[in-house]
């Protein structure tokens, strides 16, 4: 075999090599760490942590909730909920299918829907094994006790500070 032919195997068996290792380092990953990828890529932290609305976040309430609202004219104002998995303030009640049945459908296990703030039909594009890793993440998130203020209707008094999404004229 030649000189030049021994180097183009050389680099054909190292690229199969390392196309085999990535794909079995994307195996590995954990539906866990999938799932903290993701979350992270579609920003959840930018409304559901506490103080990232207003550029500082307190990352000893990461997905804990947010305490800024979104004033949505006609429907009320809408507080980002605790994300995390405690019981009484955020998700600890819910199954995983609840949460995927919410990023699928934009209903939470109450049967309230969810405000338009939040892009539910964006997320209901992810493919399965990412939305049930989505899912997998937060029920893994330690519980942080941290209520935030509820919906009020168009006409109820603000519990919270908030943001006003204005309509055009």
């Amino acid at each position: 075999m030649s000189n030049k032919n021994m180097q183009r195997l050389l680099a054909l068996t190292m690229l199969t090599a390392a196309i085999l290792a990535a794909a079995a380092a994307a195996r590995a990953e954990s539906p866990v760490e999938r799932g903290k990828y993701l979350v992270s890529i579609m920003d959840c932290t930018g409304c559901h942590s506490t103080g990232a609305l207003a550029g500082q976040p307190d990352p000893t309430h990461f997905l804990a909730g947010s305490d800024i609202g979104f004033q949505i004219p006609g429907l009320g104002i809408f507080y980002p909920p605790n994300l995390t998995s405690d019981r009484k303030t955020g998700l600890g009640e819910w199954t995983e299918q609840d949460i995927v049945t919410l990023l699928r459908t934009g209903v939470r296990p109450d049967g309230r829907e969810l405000a338009p703030a939040m892009p539910w039909r964006s997320y209901s594009n992810l493919r399965d094994e990412d939305v049930q890793a989505v899912a997998a993440y937060l029920k893994s998130l330690p519980a942080v006790a941290h209520a935030v203020p509820g919906p009020t209707g168009p006409s109820e008094k603000a519990a919270g500070p908030y943001f006003t999404v204005a309509m055009p004229d």
